[in-house]
């Protein structure tokens, strides 16, 4: 007998969501927008209709349906209680209950870095590997570590969170949580053009990256491709910060792939090999041969994770 899941990424500007067989297999996928007003009141119940509405149409009854995974952009207690997203509004919801009460379904919640990490494990670029710390470089940095096959999620739901990890002591700008030096400064798409600039400020070398009116980290990237010597040091310069944090948690969690997605991780190769490349040079050397890998599965991770977390 089949059974049927629900996927659902829950972002600032759409939700995405999956419909799978249980065993992976995803049978369609689409997207509704987030409803931000009146801080994200409406996002659960916009959720409930988009589940009903594809039940109906494919005429499942909710029995034949193992639940709804859920993953949101932020930090989620084991009890299914997110503790403040800022990007939907929300303060402290009980996501699990209330999406459950208006679903009728089981409902089992997540940050969405962490489900992402858990869908390259199931059917992603880690399948088959028990111990992934997944990084996500897109506007944020954000992180995913599974131990054994679970989720590093930590007391208060913040587990994995390596953009906030403080990479320098010197700096005088702060991040967007506040605090100053956070690794998502220099590694994020954002942070990449940010170090970019302070760069082209302070030299006068030459580089094709001054031709660059909205200059992105997409450029700095293709600009190192075609060999631009800044462009190529900034490109050094960023991947050793990476590289060197991605070392330190090496040595707590000691995985067996690292998998770098994200908009930033289209550039392939050229950051990839970097990255390794400063790891190896301060690593543990019982971690040195770590496998660094591209994500597999896209910006349809999250919702493969999600269905993930509810066959456990």
């Amino acid at each position: 007998m089949k059974k049927y899941a629900f996927g659902i990424d829950v972002g600032g500007t759409t939700c995405k969501i999956g419909f799978f067989e249980t065993n992976g297999k995803l049978i369609d996928k689409w997207e509704i927008k987030t409803n931000t007003e009146n801080n994200g009141a409406a996002i659960l119940s916009d959720i409930a209709q988009a589940v009903d509405n594809k039940l109906a149409q494919e005429g499942i009854s909710k029995d034949d349906v193992q639940g709804v995974g859920i993953g949101v952009p932020g930090p989620v207690k084991s009890n299914g209680v997110v503790n403040r997203c800022v990007n939907l509004g929300w303060g402290i919801v009980n996501v699990e209950e209330e999406l459950g009460n208006l679903t009728g379904l089981k409902v089992k919640a997540g940050n969405d870095a962490n489900v992402a990490a858990l869908g390259e494990m199931w059917q992603g670029a880690a399948k088959g590997c028990k111990d992934v710390i997944m990084v996500t470089l897109g506007t944020g940095v954000g992180g995913g570590i599974i131990v054994d096959g679970k989720v590093v999620a930590g007391f208060n739901g913040a587990g994995g969170e390596i953009g906030h990890i403080t990479v320098n002591h010197d700096e005088i700008e702060a991040c967007n949580c506040g605090q100053y030096g956070c690794l998502e400064q220099y590694t994020s798409a954002t942070g990449i053009v940010r170090v970019a600039k302070r760069k082209l400020a302070k030299t006068n070398d030459e580089t094709s990256l001054r031709n660059f009116p909205e200059l992105t980290a997409k450029d700095v990237f293709d600009e190192a491709k075609s060999g631009d010597a800044v462009a190529l040091g900034l490109v050094d310069e960023v991947c050793g910060i990476l590289g060197s944090t991605l070392s330190n948690i090496a040595c707590v969690v000691d995985p067996e792939v690292v998998v770098i997605g994200g908009g930033v991780s289209k550039a392939g190769s050229i950051l990839i090999e970097s990255i390794q490349k400063h790891f190896v040079e301060t690593s543990f050397h019982a971690c040195r041969n770590t496998k660094f890998v591209p994500a597999g599965l896209g910006n349809d991770a999250g919702m493969y994770g999600c269905v993930q977390m509810l066959l456990d």
